[in-house]
């Protein structure tokens, strides 16, 4: 094995950090917007890393054991990923010492967190191009970005022409890799916040540091230092180049995440959907598959419920699949209490404490699913077997196996009633077996080699 054993049973939560809870008001700017403010790209609204220590008591409730931390340090956005520092958490989210703190915290409740590793590009105010600006041809950082002209115009409006950039974005520079020493300055940082005690690495735009070789290098600097350290990597479209001994241990799976999304709202049949999961399934090895995280909206897509055009039944569907699905599922902060919005910035609204804002039945729902997922080896650590693909009545549904233990989840992907017959000899249920739906706990009876069901309109079963 040599991806962690511990992330096939986690359960993600994403937290925005500026976003989610304001734990300390000492460290808020002054210029602080009132919390729950429509969200800008340039504005505080004072979540810190004492905000999440406060609420993993709500986590716990909830049934998160995994946090996976947008970036903590220096940094002049509310975003962090123009890092000015990356051995300083931010001030605005607090101290180092906040930090081993909310470690501590979490670990004493079983809970892993992973921080977010932006080595592709910094933020203008980071020391060494910073140095560049200030000292211009005489600098001895020149090597570390890949410069046009010297000096380069950093602050003008308009793109980066004099340096490469992220999308050619002027407030973050790309970094030179191929210099060593920018190199040995990544590998540092690494190991550095490993050794404090994170539990691993989210990698931010990986595939832009072309060179397998770097995250070769990468990878055995990270697990030297913890062999159970998760290396996640954000490849939007799961090239499984990037998955292995030699790279990282999973991938943000946005290729489930928008196959399911175009399933639901009628965007692809159940073949596309059922090839988009064969293909994710068959790319990697089984112990990465394991290793997937698993989303429905992150800080970079729409909230998943306005990806849904704000359908309750759609986006229950969805949880259903989700957490049944191979690999480490995740909640994008808010997304369980029913939080709607468009792109960034809209989808970092602040979380919405008052609880009479909730959707409390959504909430329930996914707290349920969590709670039979803990209960149910196979949830998480069964091989995954089709077993419907029903185009005509938009059915699909598969099995997690593991061992002689069973469990099957379908699906009715429509706006229709559908009373749907199951061919389930392979699952070893035979005539007269007595099934029980973990959701509802309505039971059926398998008649024959067949299992008949009648699904809702936008529902679907976990049966054993």
């Amino acid at each position: 094995m040599t991806v962690p054993y511990w992330v096939q049973d986690a359960v993600f939560y994403q937290i925005f950090p500026d976003r989610f809870h304001n734990g300390d008001p000492a460290n808020d700017p002054p210029n602080l917007d009132p919390w729950g403010d429509r969200p800008t790209i340039w504005g505080f609204q004072g979540g810190d890393l004492r905000g999440v220590i406060a609420k993993l008591d709500y986590l716990l409730d909830l049934g998160i054991n995994a946090i996976y931390l947008n970036p903590v340090f220096q940094a002049s956005s509310n975003h962090r990923y123009n890092v000015s520092d990356y051995y300083k958490i931010d001030p605005k989210l607090g101290t180092q010492a906040d930090f081993r703190a909310l470690l501590d915290a979490a670990h004493h409740n079983g809970i892993r967190v992973v921080i977010d590793g932006v080595f592709n590009h910094c933020g203008r105010g980071f020391f060494a191009f910073n140095d560049i600006l200030e000292n211009q041809s005489h600098s001895p950082y020149l090597d570390w970005f890949h410069l046009n002209t010297v000096p380069p115009d950093a602050y003008s409006p308009g793109d980066a022409d004099d340096f490469q950039a992220w999308w050619n974005i002027k407030s973050l520079p790309k970094f030179n890799t191929d210099n060593p020493q920018v190199r040995k300055y990544i590998l540092d940082v690494a190991r550095y916040w490993i050794r404090l005690g994170a539990d691993g690495w989210r990698l931010d735009v990986p595939s832009e540091i072309d060179d397998g070789n770097f995250w070769e290098e990468f990878r055995y600097v990270v697990k030297s230092e913890n062999p159970d350290a998760y290396l996640l990597g954000e490849i939007w479209d799961g090239n499984p180049r990037w998955v292995g001994p030699a790279s990282f241990d999973g991938l943000m799976n946005y290729p489930v995440r928008d196959g399911l999304i175009n399933f639901l709202m009628g965007r692809g049949s159940v073949e596309d959907f059922s090839a988009v999961i064969d293909r994710q399934l068959r790319q990697y090895a089984q112990e990465n598959v394991s290793a997937m995280y698993n989303l429905l909206g992150s800080h970079d897509t729409a909230r998943i419920k306005s990806e849904l055009n704000g359908d309750q039944e759609k986006l229950k569907t969805a949880c259903l699949f989700l957490f049944a699905y191979p690999g480490a599922p995740a909640v994008y902060y808010g997304d369980e209490v029913g939080l709607e919005g468009g792109k960034d910035p809209d989808c970092r609204k602040a979380f919405p404490w008052d609880e009479n804002s909730w959707d409390r039945d959504l909430r329930q729902f996914i707290q349920r699913l969590i709670a039979i997922r803990k209960k149910n080896p196979a949830l998480r650590r069964g091989s995954y077997q089709a077993v419907l693909k029903d185009d005509k009545q938009g059915g699909y549904g598969f099995a997690r196996v593991l061992g002689e233990k069973s469990l099957l989840i379908v699906l009715n992907a429509s706006a229709t009633r559908r009373n749907l017959r199951l061919a389930v000899d392979a699952l070893d249920w035979k005539d007269g077996r007595l099934v029980r739906n973990l959701i509802s706990g309505e039971e059926m009876i398998v008649v024959g080699n067949e299992l008949n069901l009648t699904l809702e309109p936008w529902s679907g079963i976990w049966a054993v």
